[in-house]
């Protein structure tokens, strides 16, 4: 079995975070229970791995013989290429533990948006003394069978044939990341009073519609009263037409980084007399025997972040404003 520890940021305190499943007899698992943690690029996420193996059905570890443990933080795992990180286990002095393999994957909260352009043929005229104001409503179902509106267009005035301008929508806002959850639209005339006319309606989903991006899509406008009173003489009151359904993936900082992507980190300190005698505990640049200065902290805060995501683990450090040997002449960028 494999525990994960998770350390606190202000009591640096090892706490159990969860146990994998146990498989028996084997030398190299392949544990199937996954933990989810929340990320934090900011912070430095300490994470430790140990092994044991059971020999009870008790839960007291103390009980089963230790097999090795991993230290590491969670940027290291994700910053690692393919997110895949491999490591030594420790723990058991003069003993080879093995090693211990982590993979980081994000999980998916539907990152997608997608933007739509309708238009309408032929929609059923509702003014006395004009054509129609129509405009779209969109209603996302709920798990209950209930609807909640998500969306509506703007009003085109005095047509039956209006064509609509493109919106750009949150896929999760749509459907709440089920592709076939169904999509309700309904049609409407707009009016002065605020009492819109109901003219029809269809229905979709979002994967029907991410189906239509390289053809149009006509859906039929029906009113359930017209079709129960007309019976075979109505039709329809109306087409919708989806003019154009373009998909976009909003981009994480995590795909950025399994992409390639590597975070540099250059140090250019201040030298100059306005950070006081160094000699002097007031100063920036004093040295105290007892803790770090402001600039060695602010040094190791950043450092220890950006160090997982830099391939090399090389780090430029430069100097300014201080005069240097032989001749002591004022330099505004040196080597440290």
């Amino acid at each position: 079995v494999c525990v994960l520890y998770t350390q606190g940021i202000a009591n640096r305190e090892w706490r159990e975070f969860g146990r994998t499943e146990v498989i028996d007899n084997t030398l190299n698992p392949d544990f199937v229970r996954k933990f989810i943690l929340d990320y934090f690029f900011e912070e430095r996420q300490n994470l430790r791995f140990d092994l044991y193996d059971l020999d009870c059905k008790s839960d007291n570890l103390s009980k089963h013989d230790f097999l090795g443990q991993a230290f590491c933080t969670l940027g290291e795992i994700v910053g690692s290429l393919g997110s895949r990180l491999e490591k030594p286990l420790i723990g058991i002095p003069g003993k080879k533990c093995g090693t211990i393999i982590v993979r980081a994957e994000e999980l998916s909260n539907c990152r997608e948006s997608v933007m739509l352009q309708f238009c309408g043929n032929k929609l059923d005229k509702k003014d006395f003394f004009g054509k129609s104001d129509p405009f779209l409503v969109f209603y996302r179902s709920n798990e209950d069978g209930s609807y909640t509106i998500c969306h509506k267009t703007e009003v085109v005035k005095n047509t039956l044939d209006p064509v609509w301008q493109a919106f750009k929508i949150p896929v999760r806002a749509l459907c709440n990341g089920d592709y076939d959850r169904s999509i309700k639209v309904e049609v409407y005339d707009w009016d002065r009073d605020g009492g819109h006319d109901f003219i029809g309606e269809f229905s979709t989903s979002y994967r029907q519609m991410a189906r239509s991006q390289s053809q149009f899509h006509i859906y039929e406008v029906l009113n359930p009263k017209k079709k129960g009173k007309k019976k075979k003489k109505y039709q329809n009151s109306g087409t919708v037409t989806l003019l154009s359904c373009l998909v976009d993936t909003e981009l994480s900082f995590l795909d950025y980084i399994k992409g390639g992507t590597q975070i540099n980190f250059t140090v250019a300190i201040d030298f100059t007399a306005s950070n006081g005698n160094p000699s002097q505990p007031t100063s920036l640049h004093y040295m105290s025997p007892y803790q770090l200065n402001d600039y060695a902290m602010a040094l190791r805060a950043v450092g220890e972040i950006i160090q997982d995501y830099d391939s090399d683990k090389m780090f430029p450090a430069l100097g300014f404003g201080a005069k240097l040997p032989p001749d002591g002449r004022v330099s505004h960028e040196f080597a440290l």
